[in-house]
């Protein structure tokens, strides 16, 4: 409709793509096609920017499965600090790296999570989400997609930046992002327009990465069977040689 912005035209998208009766994958991929539908010069500029950062290894060097993962101490939407190895010292802990609030695809992936909490913590495990917003955003996230689980405020992106998950978004995504309406400096609390891989890693007891799905386009997420199935295989005691 005219005088409405890309980010407003698309909020009406974002909730029919998060109500289908679909996998994950089929409501992000919807999500992407209405993009393009409203605004193709939008869609190839985040392929280009797609390109640059699968050109440059971005997110290559993250921890691998069987490797440790880097401890945190993060706060949550509250202002209540936890600490990784807190969480899985009791059992198996998912993290999902989301940009912030404003991004339908993380709007849509942090509604599958929610949707299936219930059995993450059924299987004795944690799941906890990590963005780069203060907390009050955090919060309206959280809302949004009626989440009981924790989202962390990943200020700077100081914990994705050790994980090698950070990325500078580039001067041509900046200004296409801020011309469809969504400028997110305000969010962040600072104007170097760094965001993280949406990445999502399963960490065992032991603190190693028994699962990760780390994809540089931010419009493909882990598949919520898939995390599931990881949360279960973390839980499940290592076979003893003969």
């Amino acid at each position: 409709m005219a005088g409405k912005s890309l980010a407003q035209l698309l909020d009406e998208c974002t909730e029919r793509c998060r109500n289908m009766d679909a996998p994950l994958s089929a409501r992000l991929k919807t999500l992407a096609d209405d993009v393009r539908g409203l605004s193709a010069e939008f869609a190839d500029v985040v392929d280009r920017m797609i390109t640059r950062l699968k050109e440059s290894g971005a997110g290559e060097r993250a921890p691998q499965a069987g490797e440790p993962m880097p401890d945190f101490m993060l706060p949550d939407q509250t202002g209540q600090l936890v600490r990784l190895t807190d969480l899985t010292s009791r059992g198996p802990v998912v993290l999902a790296f989301h940009r912030g609030h404003w991004c339908p695809y993380c709007r849509i992936s942090a509604g599958a999570l929610a949707a299936i909490y219930g059995e993450i913590r059924s299987l004795g495990a944690e799941l906890v989400a990590i963005t780069p917003e203060m907390e009050q955003f955090n919060a309206e996230l959280r809302g949004d997609t009626k989440a009981a689980f924790p989202i962390l405020s990943d200020m700077d992106n100081g914990y994705a930046l050790m994980l090698s998950l950070a990325f500078f978004v580039g001067d041509e995504k900046r200004r296409a992002m801020i011309a469809a309406g969504w400028d997110i400096a305000p969010y962040q609390g600072g104007e170097n327009w760094t965001l993280p891989i949406p990445a999502t890693f399963v960490v065992g007891r032991d603190g190693l990465v028994k699962a990760r799905f780390i994809d540089p386009d931010y419009r493909f997420r882990m598949g919520t069977e898939a995390i599931l199935s990881a949360v279960k295989s973390a839980q499940s005691p290592p076979l003893l040689s003969p």
